[in-house]
């Protein structure tokens, strides 16, 4: 049935699906163990900070704002040479957790900044080291927001997997490119946007 619809066994979508889950949960999970840290360093090192370095923040925020400027398409062909370096072969999660870790790192970093500031200084009145502030204090508060920023993050992803796709990356995107766009199948093209 979805062979005659779509004009593609049903198999080639669920691969592309399947393809498309995989980019996201990988480079997710590596983009959030960077994004997270660099996160928490922009908001310690600010000025006001709790470990407040104007150059390590001057540095760290410079390059999370360099890579977040670069457009994703542009980032993939950059970073083919050092993807192959690293994985052996042409693959996108590597640039795809380039993309994100930046990205998380802001929206973290927004997302700390809206813990009120009595709660750091109940924090330093009781003596909390760095370590005990970002565990009990910082991540604790911002928890919510925290959530919403990693699904804001992830939905960005999920556009750039699908962009991937164009330099074949696999997943949807490139099923929407080879089998929609390129042969004209307006179908599969509505289908591949829904999913």
């Amino acid at each position: 049935m979805i062979e005659n619809y779509l004009n593609i066994p049903a198999d080639k979508l669920l691969e592309a699906a399947g393809q498309t889950i995989y980019m996201l949960g990988i480079s997710l999970f590596f983009g959030t163990l960077i994004g997270i840290p660099l996160g928490l360093l922009l908001v310690l090192t600010r000025k006001n900070g709790v470990k407040a370095n104007h150059t390590i923040h001057f540095l760290v925020s410079g390059l999370v704002n360099i890579v977040r400027s670069v457009p994703f398409v542009i980032l993939l062909v950059f970073i083919a040479p050092l993807t192959k370096v690293l994985v052996g072969t042409k693959a996108a999660i590597v640039p795809l957790v380039f993309y994100i870790a930046p990205y998380l790192a802001r929206l973290i970093e927004s997302s700390i900044l809206e813990v009120q500031p009595g709660i750091l200084e109940a924090a330093k009145a009781m003596g909390a080291n760095t370590l005990e502030i970002i565990r009990y204090f910082l991540l604790p508060e911002a928890k919510a927001s925290l959530v919403l920023a990693l699904t804001t993050g992830t939905i960005g992803l999920l556009g750039a997997t699908a962009m991937a796709g164009t330099i074949g990356g696999g997943g949807v995107g490139d099923l929407a490119l080879t089998y929609g766009y390129q042969r004209f199948n307006n179908t599969l093209m509505f289908v591949t946007v829904i999913i």
